[in-house]
């Protein structure tokens, strides 16, 4: 008799090549009662993850049958499509019909059918392997009975209905419940039951809360997490300044918004000869969290920290991220500092690199800086008395910067980025443009210059290290684009090549042909998603080279890789070094992450938005035309940042045909034309948060003037 683990049993399982049943595995490997006991656990351990598949009264390994493990994403359109765990793979196509009682995000297991030719092989899903969660935010629909009441998930790629169970409390209709779903009742209706009442759907706390469920947006931190921030210092200590470079009486300042509580970064410009020294002070959290400790793994689930209008859920506890080590003005701080040396027109001849401990000496926001460098308000001049000069170098250098930076092809979108506004008299929401100025940009010119200048040492280095990457531009995204553009008249205007300087160029020139709505949209669709790799693919976007991710660490963890990275690459410190394999699934991971938090802030805009003009309906507004479809097309207003659909069903006068080609809708019988960028009047006619739906029709009265 043996005693046995997983590894056992896999191996038994690929001796033997072929389905087991329980006895042939006990009466194989000469199991005692105990621990037949216990494989048959062992069986149900891999059957969740995956390993294992159960038919009757066999088990099959899963890599020997025709099936892939795969995660189901659901689209707004119903269908739905399998990615495979194995990256090297296709995603397959699933038909709702194929989706078995698979939700969207389940881990599954697919199996391909025969005959389907195409981009995407279709599949049907034969199990699922793991559910994406027990907890799902769900809207009240209407009253079934004595504690029972009818509620939809929240989540609008979850169609299906729920049956929930009360525990005799009374809920209204359209209150917002987390639900534990039970059992499958039938197609497309489950049990559940009320786990907790959040409220009312027409709040912004509400719907902040449904898209952190919705997303699985990690919450409080773990008891273990908390216990070994609160076991570190409140204040850096003497011996953390050893062997650090005391910078604690030169000139730094951080430059944030007003809201800001968690300050990563710290500036400084001084004069050299006829050229400019940078300081980018950066915190350095990996001096506090130690690669495995609870405080890293945490880190590392989360990636990033998520910001929403209402809160923000950090990647490190409070302690860390708004004190330990947050760069607040008038306390020691732990730093890692790029030093650039920059000559007389802004480019970079020198840089080091080192850990430093400084004192900040302002607390300054964007729109102080504004105040007192470009609007010359008085008050803010004087406030800032003991900075100012220094600010003045660091304009000078950021223009410069910028300049060098555009010549070489770096495109900038000068796209509104949205902010939710909420007015604390009468709860009132509003999404308006965030406000910019140059202080912002200053900032963006000294942060990219410190990434740039870590990614080129380090890549010298022949460090392992993650790089930001941006692959060019799609290829037949582009082409359909200066087709498109080579009937404006734009067209004998129109760049030959395709790199970043050329769509930079067409950008600009766009705006002399009032265009530049148009062509800003396609540009940026065809651009590729950035991501991280450690292997150095470019930055398309910015023109780079060479580029990673340095100045955030409190807010990302792939900033605190490159931040140990660093540390080996000056002997600073003797923590073993990655290999190759493991850091491509953490940047794997990263990346993913990424998108996480990128989809949930863009849901809770949506939601924020529908929620904003939800009491403007019937009201007039203009837009633009920024997406069409065959069944309508997408408008986005000006005086409010919100977007939403006119659909062909609700236009009487014509019958109107798609051209892809030309971006536009043409009318049948009248030759109307709808086309990308072009100015609309429309009237508001419904919002839905369960679809996340705006819907516009044309303004008839607008429509008819000549």
């Amino acid at each position: 008799m043996q005693k046995i683990d997983q590894k056992t049993v896999l191996k038994f399982f690929k001796k033997m090549n072929k389905p087991l049943s329980l006895r042939e595995i006990r009466d194989g490997l000469d199991l005692g009662k105990k621990e037949a006991g216990r494989a048959r656990d062992i069986l149900k351990s891999l059957t969740a993850k995956g390993r294992v598949f159960k038919t009757r009264k066999t088990w099959c390994l899963v890599d020997e049958l025709p099936v892939q493990k795969a995660v189901l994403e659901v689209q707004r359109s119903g269908v739905g499509f399998a990615i495979p765990f194995d990256k090297r793979r296709r995603d397959i196509f699933i038909h709702p019909k194929n989706f078995q009682d698979a939700w969207h995000g389940d881990t599954i297991l697919v199996a391909t059918l025969p005959g389907k030719k195409g981009k995407n092989p279709e599949g049907r899903i034969v199990r699922v392997v793991e559910r994406a969660t027990s907890q799902l935010p769900a809207k009240v629909i209407k009253p079934m009975g004595p504690g029972l009441v009818l509620a939809r998930p929240a989540n609008p790629r979850l169609d299906f209905s729920l049956v929930l169970e009360t525990g005799g409390q009374d809920l209204d209709k359209d209150t917002m419940v987390v639900a534990e779903p039970m059992e499958q009742l039938e197609a497309g209706l489950w049990s559940a039951r009320v786990s907790r009442i959040m409220g009312h759907e027409h709040t912004l706390e509400v719907q902040e809360e449904i898209v952190k469920l919705n997303h699985k947006v990690p919450g409080e931190f773990p008891a273990s997490v908390l216990k070994e921030a609160q076991n570190l210092p409140g204040e850096p200590g003497k011996k953390d300044f050893k062997g650090r470079r005391d910078l604690s009486s030169k000139e730094f300042v951080t430059i944030d918004g007003a809201q800001a509580k968690d300050f990563d970064d710290a500036i400084l410009v001084e004069p050299d000869n006829q050229g400019f020294i940078l300081y980018v002070a950066i915190a350095d959290v990996s001096h506090y969290v130690h690669p495995g400790s609870r405080l890293d793994q945490e880190a590392l689930a989360r990636g990033n920290s998520y910001y929403f209008p209402l809160s923000v859920e950090p990647m490190f506890p409070e302690s860390l991220s708004n004190g330990l080590c947050s760069l607040n003005p008038d306390v020691p701080r732990l730093v890692m500092v790029a030093q650039m040396h920059f000559n007389a027109n802004g480019v970079r001849h020198k840089a080091s690199f080192y850990p430093a401990v400084i004192r900040s000496k302002k607390r300054l926001t964007y729109a102080q800086v504004n105040a007192a460098l470009y609007l010359e308000e008085p008050e803010t001049i004087k406030e800032l008395e003991p900075v100012l000069a220094m600010l003045k170098k660091a304009d000078i250098l950021a223009r410069k910067l910028l300049k060098l930076r555009q010549k070489r092809g770096s495109i900038d979108f000068d796209l509104p980025e949205p902010e939710v506004l909420l007015n604390i008299l009468d709860g009132g929401l509003e999404i308006k443009a965030r406000t910019r100025n140059f202080a912002h940009q200053l900032i963006e010119e000294f942060m990219l210059a410190a990434n740039e200048a870590v990614a080129e040492f380090l890549e010298e280095k022949k460090s392992l290290f993650l790089y930001r990457v941006h692959p060019p531009a799609d290829k037949d995204k582009l082409d359909s684009l200066f087709k498109l553009l080579t009937n404006t008249d734009l067209g004998p205007k129109l760049p030959k090549e395709r790199d970043p300087r050329s769509l930079q160029r067409l950008i600009d020139v766009s705006r002399d042909f009032d265009l530049e709505f148009l062509v800003s949209r396609l540009v940026l669709r065809s651009m590729m998603q950035a991501r991280y790799s450690p292997e150095n693919e470019g930055h398309f976007g910015l023109a780079s080279r060479s580029y990673c991710h340095f100045t955030s660490p409190i807010r990302r963890y792939a900033d605190l890789v490159v931040h140990r990275a660093l540390k080996n690459a000056l002997d600073q410190e003797t923590l073993v070094k990655p290999r190759l394999k493991s850091m491509k699934k953490v940047a794997e991971s990263l990346s993913s992450l990424e998108r996480v938090a990128m989809n949930a802030e863009r849901e809770i805009l949506k939601r924020a938005t529908i929620l904003s003009i939800r009491p403007r309906i019937g009201q007039g507004f203009t837009g633009v035309i920024s997406s069409l479809a065959d069944f309508g097309f997408w408008v986005e207003l000006e005086d409010v940042l919100a977007e939403g659909m006119v659909r062909l069903s609700n236009m009487s006068d014509d019958y109107y045909v798609f051209r892809p080609e030309k971006q536009d809708l043409l009318g049948k019988r009248t030759g109307k034309r709808f086309y990308l960028g072009q100015k609309v009047e429309v009237v508001l006619q419904d919002v839905n948060l369960d679809r996340l739906e705006v819907d516009f029709v044309l303004d008839q009265a607008a429509d008819s003037k000549p």
